[in-house]
């Protein structure tokens, strides 16, 4: 197996775990932080936090400081529609006819 195909699959494997950026999303808490949360969430879990789940509504990934970077790239191509949830600013979308 090349050395390639070993560095995906050990991605893969470490995804399952779960990316912070998409647990935040997924939170069932009533006011949870949004902008760049996922980042959040892994610095927060890397810096020995006490209660992600409270404080997040979400679990940290097993990996926080593999997944940081990930989660980084993904809030900020977020960003833009992260803060204006913060701000309370209502996005309609509808597609179709």
């Amino acid at each position: 197996m090349s050395n390639s195909r070993r560095a995906l699959c050990l991605l893969l494997a470490l995804s399952c775990s779960g990316c912070a950026t998409v647990n935040t999303l997924n939170s069932d808490k009533v006011d949870p932080p949004l902008v760049y949360a996922g980042t959040r969430l892994d610095w927060y879990a890397l810096h020995d936090g006490c209660c992600p789940q409270e404080r997040f509504g979400a679990r940290p990934p097993a990996y926080p400081g593999i997944d940081l970077p990930f989660s980084l790239l993904l809030d900020t191509l977020l960003l833009p529609l992260s803060l204006a949830a913060a701000l309370g600013v209502n996005l309609v979308v509808s597609g179709g006819n």
